[in-house]
């Protein structure tokens, strides 16, 4: 019953996702906001929307690993499992700029969230506040570029897009809501008894399963386009949706009910957040080695290998 829970849980975050990012897109066309600001700023919070609803209601419950645990594995998994297997299908460029904007900001955002945690063991409202003031930057200072580049900008919602009328644009509103409320409710219950029933910390769960989980829309669109020999996926897209999960998700979770790690989810601390870093600084021998400016099959091999290599760490010893 527990697995039905999360599986049911899981499909519904990812209808929910979807319904959002629809009303969201046709709303803002409807206030005649420009495309350019859609693509960047309205469908990115959207598309984060399963991450911090799940996070949300894990810390209102009263687990905290589960909310942390969340945003860690998902930026793992989109590394190690959406990038690495989307390479396997169809070589990556590395955009021009990637180490000089998108890469650093990533950085950032990864070395302050382990300061905190690292220092505090929490993430309490002072700390998510200025996570969330430094994404309204990253998007202020995005914007700017996009405005002065749209070359390097890979999320513009096309032309072809038309606005939705009213009530279709509150259908998907109310649906969405619905499935991703309901969907959060049950992928929690079905996690923390999953976890209990195997004697492991939730936050174990929330980085691997619930992690992949929410990180499928990503995969499915990435291995879809990749087939049919198109772009699959930016890179600047895919560290993106990485700083949203980390100054949105964990932002607003900690605004609302600050984050206190147990003792029973200390591999966050230990394991979890340092393999966060490693995805992140592996960037850099990515770029350069052995083929420049390009992520082709083997090393997406490697991505994915070392996906597997955390998760045998997740479920059993610390790195640290």
């Amino acid at each position: 019953m527990s697995i039905l829970l999360l599986i049911v849980g899981l499909i519904l975050l990812v209808i929910g996702g979807d319904l959002l990012v629809k009303a969201s897109v046709g709303l803002s066309l409807k206030l005649s906001l420009s495309r350019m600001i859609i693509g960047l700023t309205v469908v990115s919070f959207a598309t984060s929307a399963p991450e911090l609803i799940v996070s949300v209601q894990g810390a209102l419950d009263g687990y905290s690993g589960l909310a942390l645990g969340n945003v860690l594995g998902s930026n793992i998994a989109n590394i190690g499992i959406v990038l690495g297997a989307t390479a396997l299908i169809a070589p990556l460029d590395i955009e021009n700029d990637f180490f000089k904007f998108n890469w650093p900001w990533l950085l950032a955002f990864t070395i302050i969230l382990m300061l905190f945690l690292w220092l505090g063991s929490d993430l309490v409202r002072w700390e998510s506040s200025l996570l969330l003031v430094l994404l309204v930057i990253f998007l202020v200072t995005l914007i700017r570029k996009a405005r002065k580049d749209k070359s390097t900008m890979n999320i513009e919602i096309t032309d072809d897009i038309q606005p939705n009328p009213w009530w279709k644009i509150i259908v998907y509103l109310v649906l969405g809501g619905i499935a991703l409320w309901l969907g959060s409710e049950w992928l929690v219950e079905g996690a923390v008894d999953i976890a209990t029933s195997l004697n492991i910390p939730e936050s174990v769960i929330a980085v691997s399963m619930i992690a992949i989980g929410t990180s499928i829309p990503e995969l499915a669109a990435s291995i879809i386009a990749a087939l049919k020999k198109e772009k699959a996926i930016s890179l600047g897209n895919l560290v993106g949706s990485n700083i949203f999960n980390i100054g949105s998700v964990l932002g607003i979770t900690g605004i609302i009910q600050p984050i206190v790690i147990e003792e029973n989810s200390s591999n966050l601390l230990s394991n979890d957040m340092f393999w966060m870093l490693g995805f992140v600084l592996v960037f850099i021998p990515l770029a350069f080695l052995p083929i420049k400016n390009s992520i082709g099959r083997f090393k997406g091999v490697f991505l994915l290998l070392a996906y597997c290599i955390f998760l045998l760490f997740a479920f059993g010893t610390p790195i640290f």
